[in-house]
């Protein structure tokens, strides 16, 4: 998840190697010119809210797709879900790199003003997609027995986790090349068309998941094929949107989406975002794996929970993309000034943002709770341990925007070493505070992890900006 900062400065040099700065920017416009622009409150809006309806979906996707199988009242299969999520989310945020990697490059090239690149770079992302999701497809009965072999639970959880990660898996490649889609139209700060393309697919993700799952009676195989439907028909929609763009606009040679040189480039910046990715992954794993060891009702009073902590977190995306979006124009086009404007104003943004949410949790959350499950020991394991999540707002909206703003650079080393970092504090807190506390000290890891991970950013974040500008 992306992250947040203040005050930042200086001049850019496309040369210096040591600031981890894309050999991209090194590459000059062709036929373009760079773009003057000014950051501010409007502008960060623009990009923001549009995206942070459209965040929010995907959290409300999890809470609708939890509720429907949560009504069933067997904690088993809430359970199961959580597992199967969560098994899904390592393979699939792990190549999150399709969509922010793709962002932090359209956006220097639009910073430059090279339209030819804009294009190249989505036709290299959505080739990896596409390769990429044939082969996670192909996977799935491997994935699934590794995920059966992590998880350790009960025979129960284990076949609604294997259901949910078969069918899920099929739509593997219109997951992936949603990204790129995604991260393209975000690199050019289009929140308001980000929004509607996610609009219809948790639209008709949420929509399927309740006929499916529900009045079907399916369960967590109707959530499932609800989601494969869902990532087919917003693909369909965003290819037709992209290609009808890119047919009006200058041809683009075929041979410079093929550059190796580029696509090396390519390939270094989103290695140091999977290795990020998955190590974010890897702490979120531990959390779940952790609960499990505590009993299948505290299993699933924390995948209750956690749908509010990614609620949270989706919330605060919307200005992490904001920063992400910004931050790289600024460096393709060489202004410091944007470059310094948009970290404080997105910082001021996302602080104020995390205060509200972590309000509304603790006056709301145990209503919320209520909705979600039927499940009476459920509903009281997770009113007990509401107050943890509710603050992984605020421990978490530098963690935030930091990652926005490293993203958008495309300083992806110093982001995959800081993630390294903070996943080791994690292990630690969750070693000495789990044992001593149980689930309270498995909360109380994953708010110290949030705040590693914001805090170390910041302190290289200004080390970085002294040779960037």
């Amino acid at each position: 998840m992306p992250l947040k900062l203040g005050h930042i400065i200086v001049s850019f040099k496309s040369r210096v190697s040591t600031s981890g700065i894309s050999k991209l920017n090194q590459i000059e416009p062709m036929g373009g010119q760079a773009r003057a622009f000014t950051v501010t409150n409007r502008l960060v809006l623009v990009i923001a809210v549009p995206m942070t309806l459209a965040y929010l979906t995907t959290p409300l996707l999890g809470i609708v797709a939890t509720a429907v199988v949560g009504q069933m009242g067997d904690a088993a299969l809430l359970g199961g879900l959580a597992a199967g999520a969560l098994v899904f989310d390592v393979v699939f945020t792990t190549f999150n790199f399709l969509r922010s990697g793709t962002t932090g490059l359209v956006a220097q090239a639009f910073g430059r003003g090279d339209a030819l690149e804009e294009q190249a770079v989505f036709w290299r992302a959505a080739l990896i997609a596409l390769v990429s999701g044939i082969v996670l497809a192909a996977l799935s009965p491997v994935l699934t027995a590794a995920g059966k072999w992590f998880m350790g639970a009960e025979p129960r959880v284990n076949d609604a986790m294997a259901i949910y990660v078969h069918v899920r898996m099929l739509g593997a490649p219109f997951s992936l090349i949603n990204y790129a889609i995604l991260g393209y139209i975000l690199g050019r700060g289009e929140g308001t068309l980000g929004l509607i393309l996610q609009f219809v697919l948790n639209g008709i993700n949420i929509v399927l998941c309740i006929i499916l799952g529900l009045e079907l009676g399916w369960g967590v195989a109707g959530v499932a094929w609800a989601t494969v439907c869902g990532e087919f028909i917003a693909m369909t929609v965003g290819l037709a949107i992209v290609i009808q763009r890119f047919r009006a606009a200058p041809r683009l040679p075929k041979g410079r989406v093929l550059d190796l040189s580029a696509f090396r480039v390519m390939m270094s910046l989103n290695r140091d975002i999977m290795i990020r990715s998955f190590s974010l992954l890897a702490a979120f794993a531990l959390f779940i794996r952790q609960g499990a060891q505590y009993g299948t009702v505290t299993l699933a009073a924390n995948s209750v929970l956690m749908n509010f902590f990614l609620f949270a977190g989706f919330f605060l995306d919307g200005f992490a993309t904001a920063a992400e979006q910004l931050v790289g124009r600024a460096i393709g086009a060489r202004l410091e000034s944007a470059f310094r404007r948009a970290i404080r104003l997105t910082v001021i943004w996302g602080f104020g943002l995390a205060g509200i949410t972590t309000l509304a949790l603790l006056v709301f959350g145990t209503d919320l709770i209520a909705v979600i499950t039927t499940a009476r020991d459920v509903q009281a394991e997770a009113a007990i341990f509401l107050p943890w999540v509710a603050f992984t707002a605020l421990s978490g909206v530098l963690a935030f925007q930091m990652d926005g703003v490293f993203i958008g650079a495309t300083w992806s080393r110093d982001m995959r070493n800081m993630m390294l970092l903070s996943f080791l504090i994690f292990c630690a807190a969750l070693l000495t505070l789990g044992p001593a506390f149980g689930n309270h000290g498995l909360w109380a890891a994953l708010n110290i992890f949030l705040l590693a991970r914001g805090f170390s950013l910041l302190a290289v974040l200004r080390i970085r900006v002294r040779t960037a500008f």
